[in-house]
């Protein structure tokens, strides 16, 4: 053999072994990163091949998928109420792809997910199963009495509804809101759409029910009263405290009064000060508590923690580092404490489970195209956050704050409810902003068990109504009342 030729078979040898280097390196390690890459369309069309599996409220299906003719891109999601259950759905685009239950769960919807069980026609041919379903635990009556009462008003806001004995999320909604329909696609028209979302000042593609956090106002005064009871800062709701109001803050000249006249708070009783919110037992009581302490009641509750129903809900805060005159106003739910409403539907649900906090979750069932269970959610304990008689005398606070004080829009006749509306300032120059309003409830079976508690948050920033009329109890309490009634309806 003569050298040109030797030459010419090393080098295809040489160039041989190369591709079959680089056809492994393809394979083994840049496989995943190639398939993740979204430039990578095969990905997107194979995603996009078949029908989508669904997500299920209370059997009723509120997503399919929608063949698109003439298209690579052969289905597309849309949506039934879609306004009403996007805080839960989240969205699934061909062009902004997914979020909440559409991305959490996307390989089980898709058909990616391992557990899926593919027919022996689906092995011999390498393709993948029929996507699964996701139930989510929506109450559908809870939900719709939910987003009635935040769009009846016209205001931006959320609510959430939970079971206090198992966590689940009975109804999370939020406004102005969306529908995942209008830019599930990548026409222009639907690009057109999305961009004007994003450009909103309103924000209705922001889930304000578990990804916003603001003050909580006098709601936090449920927390406040239990973890003074706890740590033993007070003892019994009814013995006259001997508090002055006005408040003046520790370490400080400036005075706190209260929305009732001064003479009406002062002296009184815990349970008197829950009934019309009065600022100076309050501020006394997380001030005499101490920062440590009303942190560590605080985070048993949930605070200082992300929660994931799976869909991640932003941790609330209880700071740390806290001087006297700041300890003090976490005790009205001002200062630097902030809350989602999930939060706040934590602190009420975990105070009508007799002090029991149940994590919170928004699935109920995984299952495969057969309708066989994949995965079953069961209720898990978060903490027992305050003890039983704690609980129990701020739950009848509460219920007196409902019959006899300043919660009494949230009167139902026969039912045992417990509530506690709350005015949160905002700003630094409180005068010039429009506080936002708060209510929170949960009621009682004749049992003494809670099925139902609430966290409405209204942000009153744009409607045309008077300062006096910005209040929980005059804009929150109707809608966590509609929201119990449907519960103990259904």
């Amino acid at each position: 053999m003569n050298k040109l030729l030797q030459r010419t078979a090393v080098l295809c040898g040489v160039l041989v072994l190369a591709l079959l280097a680089r056809a492994t390196w393809l394979q083994l390690v840049q496989a995943d990163a190639l398939a993740d890459d979204p430039r990578n369309r095969r990905v997107q069309i194979a995603a996009f091949a078949q029908p989508r599996g669904d997500i299920v409220v209370d059997g009723t299906l509120i997503t399919a998928s929608r063949k698109i003719p003439g298209s690579d891109l052969a289905y597309q999601r849309v949506y039934r109420d879609g306004p009403m259950y996007a805080p839960v759905t989240g969205y699934l685009s061909h062009a902004q792809g997914a979020t909440f239950l559409e991305g959490v769960h996307g390989d089980l919807l898709s058909g990616e997910d391992v557990r899926l069980t593919k027919n022996p026609l689906d092995t011999l041919t390498g393709r993948k199963p029929r996507g699964g379903d996701v139930v989510a635990t929506i109450n559908p009556a809870a939900r719709k009495a939910a987003y009635q009462g935040l769009t009846d008003l016209g205001a931006k806001g959320a609510v959430v509804a939970l079971d206090p004995r198992t966590g689940k999320i009975l109804a999370m909604t939020s406004a102005p809101s969306y529908d995942p329909s209008d830019f599930a696609g990548l026409s222009a028209e639907e690009g057109k759409a999305f961009t004007k979302l994003t450009d909103d000042k309103d924000k209705p593609l922001s889930n304000r029910a578990i990804r916003e956090t603001y003050p909580p106002g006098s709601t936090f005064k449920i927390l406040t009263a239990a973890a003074a009871l706890e740590h033993g800062t007070v003892n019994g709701i009814d013995r006259p405290l001997g508090i002055r109001a006005p408040y003046r803050l520790p370490q400080s000249s400036t005075e706190i009064g209260s929305v009732v006249p001064d003479a009406q708070c002062n002296g009184v009783s815990l349970k008197t000060a829950l009934q019309w919110s009065c600022n100076n037992v309050f501020l006394d009581s997380a001030w005499k508590t101490g920062a440590d302490k009303m942190r560590e009641t605080a985070e048993k509750f949930g605070f200082n923690a992300e929660q994931f129903t799976p869909v991640r809900a932003a941790a609330s805060s209880y700071p740390r580092d806290l001087d006297s005159p700041q300890t003090a106003l976490t005790g009205m739910g001002q200062g630097s404490l902030t809350s989602t409403p999930l939060q706040m539907a934590m602190v009420t649900a975990g105070v009508a489970n007799d002090g029991k906090v149940m994590k919170p979750y928004l699935v109920d069932e995984l299952r495969g195209h057969r309708l066989e269970t994949i995965e079953k959610s069961a209720p898990e304990v978060l903490n027992q956050a305050v003890s039983e008689t704690t609980a129990r005398q701020v739950q009848e606070m509460m219920e007196f704050t409902v019959t006899d004080g300043t919660a009494d829009k949230a009167r139902i006749p026969g039912v045992t409810v417990g509530g506690k509306p709350g005015t949160a300032q905002r700003g630094a120059n409180v005068r010039d902003e429009r506080p936002y309003a708060w209510f929170v409830a949960y009621a009682k079976q004749t049992d003494g068990s809670s099925p139902v508690a609430v966290a409405v948050f209204v942000d009153p920033e744009d409607m045309d109504i008077s300062r006096s009329e910005m209040a929980g109890g005059r804009l929150g309490a109707p809608i966590a009342k509609s929201v119990i009634q449907a519960v103990l309806d259904r």
